[in-house]
């Protein structure tokens, strides 16, 4: 098996995608399943042919991530669902994309705290501890 360019970060944040730029307010909502410094996957319910233009949007991020991309691959899950991984051919969008990652683990890092803590966090507050424990970690 080939090694990944690049180190894939988990996530379950909510996304939005169109298969036609300019109809942004027809977009797909789904759940990111995992993003990277070379483009994301989520899930999707419909099956989206490799090669095909994407535009994604991200509404966690203030102000709203979009983005360009280009479906890499699309892998059935089950009957009904499949992984679309999307890759990013602008540089720019790269260093947008690593923000994103760290929104990921921020989001996910908020819900482990609600759960193994019984402590809900505000966005800031998460954002601020998260990067007191583990933004020193974060891959580079």
């Amino acid at each position: 098996m080939p090694s990944r360019e690049y180190i894939r970060h988990p996530s379950n944040i909510p996304i939005g995608y169109t298969l036609d730029a300019a109809v942004e307010e027809k977009h797909q909502r789904r759940r990111l399943r995992n993003v990277s410094e070379g483009g994301l996957c989520f899930v999707s319910d419909t099956k989206i042919k490799q090669g095909c233009d994407i535009q994604i949007y991200i509404p966690l991020c203030q102000p709203t991530f979009k983005a360009h991309g280009v479906v890499a691959w699309c892998q059935p899950i089950d009957e009904k669902h499949f992984d679309i991984g999307v890759e990013f051919q602008d540089e720019s969008i790269h260093f947008t994309l690593r923000m994103v990652e760290q929104l990921c683990h921020i989001e996910e890092y908020k819900q482990q705290i609600l759960e193994s803590e019984d402590r809900e966090l505000s966005d800031e507050e998460a954002a601020t501890e998260w990067i007191k424990k583990y933004a020193g970690q974060f891959p580079q």
